[in-house]
C-alpha cells in the first residue's frame, strides 16, 4: 500500500470500527494478524493487518492456527475487550496508529507498512511493550521498554506543503523530477509519475530545468489528488491488464491506467480485500511450486545417481561373469601360459626378458602366448586377451581360483544390485507421492478461503427453526431482551418466558400463521434451556406463553423495571415441567458448514449431524471442543476438515450459560 492508499483508507476504517471492542486477536502467519471487533447488535468486523504490506477489513474466513504464537498472546493480554477510540495515519507515511482504551489505560497498536514492516504495541506510558520485530537502528530503536518513536519521515508531508516549499526541488539540480518528487515527498513512484502525467511534465526532466509554469502545474495536480482523498470522494477499483491479470488496486482512477480495465468496488477495503486475496494466493502458489520443484529436483538427482549405480552394477555382474566363463572355456591354455611365465621366472630370468619372450611368441602365433597381453611385475599381475576380452590374472594364484574370484565379484554385485533396485523403486514412489502431494497442495493453496456469509438479523440473538419451519428467537442477555421485545416483537407473535428469574424472552415469529403444539413445545423447551435453570442444573422448569399485547414496559406506580425486564398482564398459558436439553449440529450452506442449535426434535429435521447436551459438569469451552470433535466424526471425511476449523466460540453461542455435558445414549 502507498501513503495515498493509507490516507484514503483511514477515514473509511474510522467510520467502520470506531467504538468497536476487540473481541480477539489471531496471528494468521508470521506477519499477518486478524483483529475480531465486536459491536452492539451487529455482526463482528474483522480487521486484517499484514506488516510491511497492507491493512483493511476482510470478509473472508481465514484459517487460524490452533496455537497462537507468544506475540499474539501478548496482544490478546493487553488489547482484548479494549475499545477502539480512533485510527489515524502518522503524518503522510505508511504508518497507522490504532488507539485502544482498556482498563489499564490507552494503548496504541502501530502497523508499519514500509520496508520489511512491523507491528508495535505501545503502552499507556508511551513505551514499547511488544513488537513483532525488535531492531536497534541509527535513528531509533524498537526495543521493549524504550520510549516509542515513529520512524523518521521519508519526505515532506504533502498535506502541509505550500507552493513555496515545493520550489525547493529545483535545488536538487541534475536529478530527474520523478525521482525528486519521490525523494522530496512522502509518496511513491506511482503517484510521482501520476502527478507529472496529469501536469503534462516529462518525468525525466532535470529539476534545475523546471519552469515556474511547470512547477505550478505539478503543485495543482498534487493538490487535486489530495483534495479527492480529503473529501472522501474516492472511487476504488482494481486495475486489470489485457491478459486479465490484476496489476494494482487504487482508491481513485489514475491516468497512468487509463488504457486498462477497471473493476469497481463500493469501499476501498473491499477492493483491497479482493486484490490481496487474489495476488497473495498466486504468490503462495508460486512458493509451493518453488518448494516442490526444489524437493522434486533433489529426488530426481538421487534417482539419476541410483540409475547410474544400477547400470554400473549390471555391467559389473555381466563383465565378471563373462570373464569367469571365458577363463573356464580356455582353462587349459591359460594354465599353460601362467605355468610358462612362472617357469621362466624360476630359471632366474628378469621380468623384462620374460615380457620380451612372451611378446615374440605371441607375434609368432604360438600357443599359449597368443593370449598374452601385458604384465605388471610389481603387482604380479598377468593381463590376458581372450575373445577380444582383456582381464587380469594373479600370478600367485591358480587360474581356477581367479575364475572363482570373478564369479564371487559377480555375486556381490548382484546382491548390491537388489538393494539399489529397491532404493530406486522407493525413490520413484517418493517422486510419485511428491507429485501427488504437490498437486494437492497447489489445488488447496489456489482454492480461495470461504467468504463469510452475511448473517441474518436474528443471528445476533439466540434462535432456531421449529420442526414446522417457524423462526423462534430469544434474547441472550438483558440488552438483547430489550431490543428483541421493543424492536422485533410483532402483534401476531407468541411470547415465551421460563417461570424463573434470569430467563430470556422468546418469540415465535408466526407471520400470521398458527403454530402447532409441537412448535409450542419446542419453543418452551428453548426458553427453559437458555434460562438460569440450566446454570442451576435443574432437570425441568415451568414455562408460560402470552400474546404481545400482554407485554409492556410500564411498571406499577413507585416501581422500576430493569433493562430487559417487562410487565406481563393477564392470564398466562403454562407448560409444566418442561425438560432442559439442547441439540447442537452442523449443516452445509454452500461449501461452508454452519452451526445450528435448538431443541433436538427441530434440529433433527434439519440435519442428521448433531449432538444433544444437558446440564452437566463441563465448562462451555471444554464442551464446545468435545461437540466439535463429535460432529466431525459424524460427517463424511471430505467435510471433516471444515468442521474442525469451526471456531469454538460459534459452538459456544448455542450452549446455554453454565456447565453442560453430552447426553448419554441409553
Amino acid at each position: 500500500m502507498t501513503s495515498f492508499d493509507v490516507a484514503a483508507l483511514v477515514p473509511e476504517l474510522n467510520r467502520a470500527i470506531m467504538g468497536t471492542r476487540i473481541d480477539n486477536v489471531y496471528q494468521i502467519d508470521s506477519v499477518t494478524f486478524l483483529l475480531k471487533l465486536r459491536q452492539p447488535s451487529q455482526p463482528p468486523i474483522h480487521l486484517l493487518v499484514e506488516a510491511g504490506k497492507r491493512i483493511h477489513l476482510t470478509s473472508y474466513a481465514l484459517k487460524k492456527p490452533l496455537k497462537p504464537p507468544a506475540f499474539c498472546m501478548a496482544l490478546r493480554k493487553h488489547l482484548k475487550n479494549g475499545r477502539v477510540t480512533g485510527i489515524q495515519q502518522h503524518e503522510f507515511e505508511r504508518i497507522i496508529v490504532i488507539k485502544v482504551d482498556t482498563k489499564e489505560g490507552g494503548f496504541q497498536l502501530v502497523p508499519e507498512l514500509f520496508g520489511e514492516g512491523n507491528l508495535i504495541l505501545v503502552g499507556p506510558q508511551n513505551t514499547i511493550l511488544h513488537a513483532l520485530v525488535y531492531r536497534r537502528m541509527r535513528d531509533r530503536n524498537v526495543l521493549r521498554g524504550e520510549v516509542f518513536q515513529h520512524a523518521p519521515p521519508s519526505g515532506r508531508n504533502p498535506l502541509a506543503l505550500s507552493r513555496q516549499d515545493l520550489g525547493e526541488i529545483k535545488l536538487l539540480g541534475r536529478l530527474e523530477v520523478v525521482r525528486a518528487l519521490t525523494r522530496f515527498l512522502s509518496i511513491g513512484g506511482l503517484y510521482a509519475e501520476e502527478i507529472l502525467l496529469r501536469a503534462q511534465v516529462e518525468k525525466n526532466v532535470m529539476c534545475e530545468s523546471l519552469t515556474e509554469n511547470e512547477m505550478n502545474r505539478i503543485f495543482e495536480q498534487l493538490q487535486q489528488i489530495l483534495s479527492v482523498i480529503r473529501a472522501g470522494n474516492i472511487n476504488p477499483h482494481v486495475v486489470v491488464d489485457e491478459k486479465g491479470e490484476w496489476v494494482d488496486v487504487v482508491p481513485t482512477p489514475l491516468k497512468k491506467y487509463a488504457g486498462l480495465k477497471q473493476k469497481s468496488y463500493t469501499t476501498f477495503s473491499e477492493a483491497l480485500d479482493e486484490y490481496y486475496l487474489k495476488t497473495t494466493m498466486k504468490g503462495r502458489v508460486r512458493e509451493v511450486d518453488k518448494e516442490a520443484e526444489q524437493e522434486l529436483a533433489k529426488q530426481q538427482r538421487i534417482l539419476q545417481h541410483q540409475q547410474k549405480a544400477l547400470e554400473e552394477l549390471k555391467d559389473k555382474v555381466e563383465q565378471n561373469r563373462r570373464v569367469g566363463d571365458t577363463i573356464f572355456a580356455h582353462l587349459g591354455e591359460l594354465q599353460l601360459l601362467l605355468q610358462k611365465i612362472m617357469d621362466e621366472k624360476r630359471k632366474g630370468k628378469p621380468w623384462e626378458q620374460i615380457i620380451l619372450i612372451m611378446e615374440k611368441e605371441r607375434e609368432e602365433g604360438r600357443i599359449p602366448a597368443v593370449y598374452f597381453h601385458s604384465l605388471e611385475p610389481q603387482r604380479l599381475t598377468l593381463h590376458v586377451l581372450v575373445e577380444k576380452l582383456v582381464f587380469p590374472l594373479d600370478l600367485r594364484r591358480s587360474v581356477q581360483a581367479s575364475a572363482a574370484d570373478y564369479y564371487a565379484k559377480a555375486k556381490r554385485a548382484e546382491n548390491k544390485l537388489k538393494g539399489v533396485e529397491e532404493a530406486l523403486q522407493e525413490t520413484q514412489a517418493r517422486i510419485k507421492e511428491l507429485r501427488r502431494r504437490w498437486t494437492e497442495r497447489v489445488e488447496e493453496t489456489a482454492k480461495p478461503p470461504i467468504k463469510k456469509r452475511k448473517r441474518a438479523w436474528y443471528e445476533k440473538f439466540r434462535w432456531f427453526r421449529s420442526s414446522e419451519g417457524f423462526l423462534v428467537v430469544g434474547g441472550r442477555d438483558a440488552a438483547t431482551n430489550e431490543v428483541l421485545v421493543k424492536k422485533h416483537m410483532e402483534p401476531h407473535d407468541i411470547v415465551f418466558h421460563a417461570d424463573i428469574l434470569g430467563a430470556p424472552f422468546v418469540l415465535i415469529k408466526t407471520k400470521g400463521r398458527t403454530p402447532s403444539e409441537q412448535t409450542i413445545r419446542e419453543s418452551a423447551q428453548f426458553a427453559a434451556s437458555y434460562s438460569r435453570a440450566w446454570r442451576g442444573a435443574l432437570g425441568a422448569v415451568d414455562v408460560y406463553w402470552v400474546t404481545p399485547q400482554q407485554v409492556n414496559k410500564s411498571a406499577p406506580p413507585g416501581q422500576y423495571l430493569k433493562r430487559g425486564a417487562f410487565m406481563i398482564h393477564g392470564s398466562r398459558n403454562y407448560l409444566r415441567r418442561v425438560p432442559l436439553g439442547v441439540a447442537v449440529g452442523v449443516m452445509m450452506v454452500g461449501e461452508q458448514p454452519v452451526v445450528v442449535g435448538g431443541p433436538a426434535e427441530s434440529i433433527s429435521k434439519q440435519t442428521s449431524t448433531y449432538v444433544e447436551i444437558v446440564p452437566g459438569e463441563h465448562s462451555s469451552g471444554k464442551l464446545a471442543k468435545q461437540i466439535r470433535h463429535l460432529l466431525a466424526e459424524k460427517v463424511p471425511k471430505d467435510l471433516q476438515k471444515g468442521v474442525f476449523e469451526i471456531p469454538t466460540d460459534e459452538i459456544q453461542g448455542f450452549i446455554p450459560p453454565g456447565r453442560g455435558a453430552v447426553k448419554s445414549k441409553s
